[in-house]
């Protein structure tokens, strides 16, 4: 009974403890990278090349998640709508869901799933065929030029990103809303227009801009301590992407209530 008990007792210690070591790996990893951003020489060449991939590479499972968001955000509209007599409001009810909550979100778990795995993939097979130690041992920074420019591509990516699929958003529900509810465009495009005012684009923006950031982070980090082996890889890949949802999902909610309290 007593080994048992101790069992219960010791586990979540030991969980508490893992957890915390790797909260404060992750914080002191997320310094290094931050300082090494603001501090010279700057790989802008990298850094336009992972823009490109991340924000270009990104666009088309963007663009498809947008089309379907809003298309599908003015179907279930319609079906509320109607009850309450206001279906030619649907532009309304679009604009605030997608620019506030779904927009952000989607968006941001598209490129975690898509170029957050690839980010944590391409440096765990560098960190398992130990090209990053061969880089130290030549008096090279891996934060600066491995992980500056991933972390920069992702925070300056995402918004870019966030705001296409805002917009493919609207024109799926404009779709649906011309086509089933017979909403002329003119009132449709101004009920949305009534419903972006600063506060909601900035607040949109700046919850894309913190999830970009979020997602290079995560991913850098667990690609550059991928576990040896030739699993490795893909427990790393798997990690980031897990993460990196779960912080987008948590940073929404936190960031929603401060926004709630400030801004709306």
């Amino acid at each position: 009974m007593s080994q048992i008990f101790f069992f219960f007792i010791r586990n979540p210690l030991h969980f508490l403890l893992d957890f915390l070591a790797e909260l404060g790996a992750i914080a002191s990893f997320t310094k290094a990278g931050v300082l090494s951003a603001f501090l010279p020489p700057y790989k802008r060449s990298i850094t336009r090349r992972q823009i490109d991939s991340i924000g270009v590479g990104s666009l088309p499972i963007v663009m498809l998640t947008g089309i379907f968001m809003g298309l599908v955000l003015a179907m279930q509209g319609i079906v509320e709508l109607r009850n309450i007599g206001a279906t030619s409001y649907i532009g309304r009810a679009i604009g605030t869901t997608v620019i506030r909550e779904l927009g952000p979100v989607l968006s941001s778990m598209m490129v975690a799933a898509r170029a957050g795995s690839a980010i944590a993939a391409e440096l765990g097979s560098m960190a398992i065929n130990e090209q990053i130690d061969a880089l130290r041992a030549e008096g090279g920074d891996p934060v600066k030029k491995l992980v500056e420019p991933r972390l920069v591509a992702c925070t300056l990516a995402t918004p870019l990103l966030t705001m296409i699929c805002d917009f493919v958003a609207f024109v799926g529900g404009w779709i649906i809303a011309v086509q089933i509810v017979q909403v002329s465009s003119f009132f449709y495009w101004d009920s949305v227009f009534e419903v972006l005012t600063p506060a909601f684009v900035w607040g949109g923006i700046l919850k894309s801009l913190t999830f970009g950031f979020v997602i290079g982070v995560v991913s850098c980090y667990c690609g550059m301590n991928t576990p040896a082996g030739s699993a490795g890889v893909g427990i790393a890949t798997t990690r980031s992407v897990v993460i990196s949802s779960i912080s987008i999902l948590a940073l929404d909610f936190l960031l929603t209530k401060i926004y709630i309290v400030t801004w709306w």
